[in-house]
C-alpha cells in the first residue's frame, strides 16, 4: 500500500466518522431534546468536511478544481457560520 493511498483512505475514514457523529448527535437531540441542536453545528461541520475533501483531492492528485472548489466552499461556509454566530451573540 502506497503512502498516498493510505492517507486518502485515512481521510475517508475520518469523513465517515464525522458523518456518523453528525447523525448520532442529530438523532440524540431529536429523541431527547438534549445536546447540541443540528442547526448549531451543521454549518461548521460542512466547513470541516469541505476542508477534508480538499485535502483528499490534493493527496489523490484530483486536479486544481477539485481542491479549490471544496476550499472555496469551506471558506464561504466558515464565513457564514461566523457571521451567524456574531449576530446571535451581539
Amino acid at each position: 500500500m502506497s503512502h498516498g493511498f493510505a492517507a486518502v483512505w485515512l481521510i475517508d475514514v475520518v469523513i465517515a466518522i464525522t458523518l456518523f457523529e453528525a447523525a448520532a448527535l442529530s438523532l440524540h437531540h431529536r429523541l431527547t431534546g438534549k445536546g447540541v441542536a443540528p442547526a448549531d453545528f451543521i454549518v461548521n461541520l460542512v466547513s470541516g468536511l469541505c476542508l477534508m475533501l480538499a485535502l483528499r483531492g490534493a493527496l489523490d492528485d484530483a486536479g486544481g478544481v477539485w481542491v479549490l472548489l471544496p476550499l472555496a466552499l469551506a471558506g464561504l461556509t466558515h464565513a457564514f457560520d461566523l457571521s451567524r454566530r456574531w449576530r446571535t451573540r451581539a
